[in-house]
């Protein structure tokens, strides 16, 4: 009973305070996200701001700076009920400024730019959106967090310090990585998507450091941490990653997927319960094996997928897996 009214006092508060600064401030901008496609829509993400926060970090500059920029791009004004339209289409912003905008599909593949505006307003923002290649042999579902970005998730306290005091050229994608991804994506013939418990702030942020680093663009998947009339967080780490593969594969149907993780943040039970969910949709399950390595009940459901019948491939570095499973 407490619990839920204190969870009604603080959504009832922010809903307020966005509407006092994200309402009456005239400025409307959208942020762009990278969408998808199904076999019959063009899927166009994004979100209405005030205002768009864009730092210009400096590979010397203090911690502190860092930890003030990052903080910076969790102060958002978003705004709600905004109309935002593209070919025809269109949508409004719900409470936290996001939309989604469901085109026809046509017969255009890979990348593709859809321009995307503002009722009312003059201009337009490009959405970009993968359509799947007809030619794709399979797609991968990647997590973030120490699977790509060195962060050290597995520890909280070491991750809360990385991902608050670094910055876009101070942050380090694992080079393995980078020639792994490369090698399933096989120059953009097979998708690649990205699901991440991280918050849509860091979209932008994100992006940017996969793009230096050279890693395979592809659409996101991340988490709105705010509050909802339900809840305090918008759902749980293994929900927000489990229904991501669902929606995915739904996007796909006539693929298998790959899906790579890591054994610090509990993807050995995500990935196991997907393989359950989805049978013979599964090529491969690949995990880095960051800091002290699985704990016994992730090793647990790691013998539970290589009994399924799935490949199993998990080590502290992905050398030599894309290989194996391109071979599969």
């Amino acid at each position: 009973m407490i619990k839920r009214i204190i969870h009604s006092f603080a959504w009832r508060t922010e809903y307020i305070l966005d509407r006092l600064r994200g309402q009456n401030d005239k400025r409307r901008i959208i942020e762009p996200y990278i969408g998808y496609a199904t076999p019959d829509n063009l899927v166009v993400r994004g979100r209405v701001l005030a205002a768009l926060r864009r730092n210009k970090p400096l590979p010397t500059q203090s911690v502190w700076v860092n930890f003030r920029q990052m903080v910076s791009l969790f102060l958002t004004d978003e705004v709600a009920g905004v109309e935002v339209s593209a070919q025809g289409v269109t949508a409004l912003t719900d409470d936290e400024g996001y939309f989604s905008l469901m085109l026809p599909r046509w017969t255009a593949e890979g990348w593709i730019d859809i321009e995307t505006s503002i009722e009312g307003r003059t201009g337009v923002t490009t959405c970009p959106v993968l359509a799947t290649r007809q030619d794709a042999e399979f797609a991968v579902i990647s997590d973030v967090d120490d699977t790509m970005l060195e962060t050290g998730a597995y520890s909280l306290v070491r991750n809360l310090w990385t991902s608050l005091t670094g910055n876009l050229l101070t942050r380090r994608i694992f080079p393995d990585a980078v020639r792994f991804i490369a090698a399933l994506s096989d120059s953009g013939r097979n998708p690649v998507y990205y699901v991440s418990s991280s918050p849509w702030n860091l979209h932008h942020f994100l992006t940017g450091i996969f793009e230096r680093a050279g890693l395979t663009r592809g659409p996101m998947f991340l988490r709105d941490l705010g509050l909802s009339k339900t809840q305090f967080i918008t759902g749980t780490h293994g929900d927000h990653k489990g229904g991501s593969i669902d929606i995915l594969m739904a996007a796909n149907p006539d693929l298998t997927f790959v899906l790579v993780g890591d054994t610090g943040q509990h993807d050995a039970f995500v990935y196991r319960d997907a393989i359950a969910r989805h049978p013979g949709r599964i090529r491969a399950v690949v995990l880095r094996e960051p800091g002290p390595g699985p704990d016994a009940k992730s090793a647990a459901a790691m013998k539970e997928i290589a009994a399924s019948g799935t490949a199993l491939y998990h080590a502290p570095d992905f050398t030599g897996f894309a290989e194996k499973i391109i071979a599969i």
